[in-house]
């Protein structure tokens, strides 16, 4: 057999048609021993593209630049991918119309950092909405008015828990439970801790309002006492101020009105006296106190 350029004519042939079909940019396989060609592979069982390792594979998932899902398919890459659902709005924990406690916490955190100067009330009315606006607005917030989680927790990481009388600055801080004393009769009975008074018949409570005293260096003495004397324009005549409906149950101390509390809450304090904020509620307390009636002050 002649021999061309030390080939066998079968082999030039051979040779000539791999190399066409590397151009044409087609894969080649090599298809028998000892074979080689432009694109390929030198070792046995080789396609001419690049095997991973024995024991060594591509993740699922990954999405590595060139990395694939099971073998190097661009669909696979894709599907591997996770795709990341836009985050749900904060839930809402109050709002304009709700009321009780939470409220009233939150009225108190607002007021400690100057966003509310009105004291709380427990009711989530436009001025609370205003200001939950101005402190969601200048932290970035989606300004709506409503205290979500990510507007509580920011605001809580702002202030400290408010004690009892940050949150009844100016009284109505529920009655605790009635003294003994009082279930029986006619009795003024006047709580110091929930600074409240009841007006009981029998057992029964016909009114409760909210209290304040008297200072450290003039406290409101404690004990069980009579109204013995009923003064409805009365001034004081050490003081000179103001005591109307004033109903004295213990030598100059008495359950009056006081407009100062009405105006500054639990920021001031009486010289002994019980003062009461409600001037309506008082009125027609005033109306219905016996002299003689009971008068119970108990810590």
């Amino acid at each position: 057999m002649r021999i061309v350029g030390g080939v066998g004519r079968a082999g030039a042939a051979a040779a000539a048609v791999l190399a066409l079909l590397a151009v044409a940019g087609c894969e080649v396989r090599d298809t028998g021993a000892g074979t080689t060609g432009p694109g390929v592979g030198t070792g046995a069982g080789s396609d001419g593209r690049h095997r991973s390792p024995a024991g060594t594979r591509s993740w699922p998932g990954d999405d590595r630049p060139g990395k694939g899902n099971g073998g190097g398919s661009a669909k696979g890459a894709a599907a591997g991918r996770a795709t990341r659902p836009d985050a749900p709005p904060a839930r809402v924990l109050w709002s304009r119309g709700d009321s009780g406690r939470s409220v009233r916490a939150l009225q108190a955190r607002l007021r400690q950092i100057a966003w509310l100067s009105e004291a709380p009330t427990g009711t989530y009315g436009p001025l609370t909405e205003r200001a939950v606006r101005g402190f969601q607005s200048r932290r970035g917030l989606p300004a709506t008015g409503r205290t979500d989680t990510v507007t509580w927790r920011r605001l809580v990481a702002m202030t400290h828990a408010p004690g009892t009388w940050e949150m009844y600055p100016m009284g109505g801080q529920p009655a605790g439970a009635p003294d003994a004393r009082c279930l029986t009769g006619r009795v003024l009975c006047i709580d110091k801790t929930s600074r409240t008074l009841r007006w009981m018949i029998d057992g029964r409570t016909l009114s409760t309002m909210a209290v304040r005293f008297g200072t450290q260096y003039t406290p409101t003495r404690e004990g069980e006492f009579q109204v013995y004397w009923k003064s409805r324009h009365h001034v004081s005549t050490i003081y000179h101020t103001a005591m109307p409906y004033a109903m004295f149950f213990s030598g100059g101390q008495a359950v009056h009105y006081s407009s100062d509390f009405a105006a500054r809450g639990y920021t001031g304090g009486s010289h002994g006296c019980v003062n009461v904020r409600d001037e309506a509620a008082i009125a027609r307390l005033f109306a219905q106190v016996r002299v003689g009636d009971k008068v119970v002050v108990h810590p």
